[in-house]
């Protein structure tokens, strides 16, 4: 049994919980044994609780002996996980449990993710409720439904489900770190009916143009590093290869919404004899770029290479033109940095994805603030030019960003008591990405809020991993907080 591999560590409530959890499956929207999992934690144990009609959990804990007048703390954490798992791995997450394995000072699961984000932070909460050694004032147990695929646990909750005013969210993966604010988010596309021509022309030749080889990333925690982005990059070599006279037939390039382009590819038609004209001007544009993103690109490719299969039809000059000038003119990367945080990306915005769909062309993009005005300045930015451009104009109404407050309450004693605890300041940092505490902070004004958690490596992978000495230090800071926040 994989319980052998937790027996000894320590908080040994916490371990216990985990373990428990992970021995129930709860893939992302479909979470309904883990809630009846909770559910019956809360009834075994003589808590009060009440449930949402989508799912979400609040488990109120009576305060310690003496502290009941302290203000009610919430105890935050979503209850799926991302299922991703090794290719040969033979595991169904709907109905398998984890097994887990100790290797050094870790534990991880067995060819799957482990589930650690956020199931420890849930595991401490439970393991808090049952703590006869814990201090703290009446606490409330939030546990969110769907955090992995779009937050909308946290985004149904209604304006007085929960009634502290005051939260720890348990979901970072940073010891020694408390997080005070993120990003808010939304997409903005441009869609675009097609103008096709015949291609009544034999002398002109397709031709495969791809662009490989760059790194990518995540388009709001990587997007400060200034690599390269595909679908621009294979704009401007459009707009340098005019001279060839050249006819599109194609363009595609990314992946995600959330995602930094890694690849981009057109199928173009040319003369055979401007081809060397196109080889040189491709040529000195690769030099070019290669230069440009010398310190953050090291495996970009461009590749251009006769197509053998027949091309019937291109798109009219102008709507080629209209296109190439509306990807040269989207912005893309950091719009600016935060006053308050050195090193935080306060704005940006993500020229995601461009693909064709039957006899459309759409152009996704993501944009992203710790500040709501700011994300929708942004967003209003990009849109303006696909209106500009003659595109259908459409977007999600995202989420809500996170504005750090450096002068919370809140974030005051956790400081004072990590530094009593570990002789050591600890780290205050925000983040260029969504965390639940954007959506809690707009649903709930004037809460105080902060999160924390243990080291997490890999999380959304197979190699997720968690810290054993990080969770134990984190146990103790948590308790360490509420002892303070109940005096």
């Amino acid at each position: 049994m994989s319980k052998e591999v937790i027996y000894g560590l320590q908080p040994e409530l916490l371990w216990d919980a985990f373990y428990e959890l992970s021995q129930v499956p709860r893939p992302s929207k479909k979470e309904e044994q883990v809630i009846k999992f909770v559910e019956n934690f809360a009834t075994k144990n003589g808590f009060n609780y009440r449930k949402d009609e989508v799912g979400n959990i609040v488990i109120e804990v009576p305060a310690s002996e003496g502290k009941e007048n302290a203000n009610i703390v919430v105890l935050q954490g979503h209850v799926d996980m991302v299922c991703e798992k090794n290719k040969g791995t033979e595991h169904d997450f709907e109905n398998d449990p984890l097994t887990l394995k100790k290797e050094g000072d870790w534990i991880r699961a067995n060819g799957t993710t482990l589930g650690a984000d956020n199931g420890i932070g849930v595991a401490a909460g439970m393991a808090i409720a049952l703590d006869k050694t814990s201090i703290h004032g009446p606490l409330e147990l939030l546990m969110t439904i769907d955090e992995e695929t779009g937050m909308t646990g946290v985004n149904f909750l209604k304006p007085n489900f929960v009634k502290g005013k005051i939260l720890l969210n348990l979901d970072s993966e940073e010891d020694g770190t408390f997080y005070i604010g993120c990003s808010g988010g939304q997409d903005s596309t441009g869609t675009f009916k097609i103008e096709y021509s015949k291609k009544t022309d034999d002398s002109l030749k397709p031709y495969d143009l791809v662009i490989t080889g760059l790194k990518g990333g995540h388009s709001g925690l990587d997007i400060h590093l200034g690599r390269a982005n595909a679908i621009k990059l294979l704009a401007r070599l459009l707009d340098k290869l005019k001279p060839t006279k050249y006819k599109l037939a194609k363009i595609s390039g990314g992946s995600k919404r959330n995602a930094i382009a890694r690849e981009a590819e057109a199928i173009i038609l040319i003369e055979k004899e401007n081809e060397p004209k196109a080889k040189e001007i491709i040529k000195e544009f690769y030099k070019e770029i290669v230069k440009e993103f010398q310190s953050s690109e090291n495996g970009i490719v461009i590749n251009f290479e006769k197509r053998k299969e027949k091309v019937e039809r291109v798109f009219k000059k102008k709507f080629t033109n209209i296109i190439i000038n509306t990807i040269l003119a989207i912005p893309h990367g950091i719009i600016t940095m935060s006053n308050d945080l050195k090193g935080l990306v306060e704005t940006s915005t993500n020229l995601a994805t461009v693909e064709m769909i039957e006899d459309e062309l759409k152009i996704g993009t993501s944009q992203r603030s710790s500040i709501e005005s700011a994300k929708l300045y942004i967003a209003a930015s990009v849109r303006s030019v696909f209106a500009l451009t003659g595109a259908q104009v459409s977007g999600s109404d995202g989420y809500p960003g996170w504005t750090p407050n450096i002068n919370s309450p809140l974030l005051h004693s956790a400081k004072k008591v990590y530094l009593d605890m570990f002789k050591s300041e600890p780290e205050i940092k925000a983040i260029h990405a969504g965390l639940e505490c954007g959506l809690l902070s707009a649903k709930y004004p004037g809460m105080d809020l902060i999160s924390f958690g243990p080291t997490i490596q890999g999380a959304h992978s197979p190699d997720e991993k968690v810290n054993i000495p990080a969770v134990e230090k984190f146990y103790l800071l948590l308790k360490g907080i509420l002892e303070d926040l109940s005096k």
